[in-house]
């Protein structure tokens, strides 16, 4: 059985509802949730994995992703009630700013007051 690699999709519930291959970083969300802490700094290079586990972080505490176990049913997150019984339970807010590449200072400043804007009407 052969597993297609989905190059540039930040999408977790894409990943996983098409069956991509996906490295499991669900430890991620367990770890976190244990620290406690207060805010939290994710500093990597570009293209290694930034959007994409703030969309798996979104999707596993979301509201609007209870009832989407299916999502992390086969994942090592999945494997502890303790995490289980968090999925879908708190409000999120999640903006990216992955897509803002503009060349000036204003434009940049624009396009996140438009995606701020875009997150109040959701």
């Amino acid at each position: 059985m052969s597993v297609n690699v989905a190059i540039g999709v930040q999408d977790f519930s894409t990943l996983i509802e098409n069956h991509y291959f996906y490295v499991d970083k669900t430890a991620f969300l367990k770890e976190w949730w244990d620290s406690g802490d207060s805010v939290t700094l994710i500093t990597r290079p570009r293209r290694f994995g930034k959007t994409l586990t703030m969309s798996m972080t979104e999707q596993f505490f979301s509201m609007e992703y209870a009832g989407r176990s299916d999502l992390f049913e086969n994942l090592q997150i999945w494997k502890e009630e303790k995490y289980r019984n968090l999925q879908g339970m708190y409000p999120v807010i999640s903006l990216s700013f992955a897509n803002i590449k503009e060349p000036t200072y204003e434009l940049t400043q624009k396009k996140i007051c438009d995606l701020i804007a875009q997150l109040y009407f959701k």
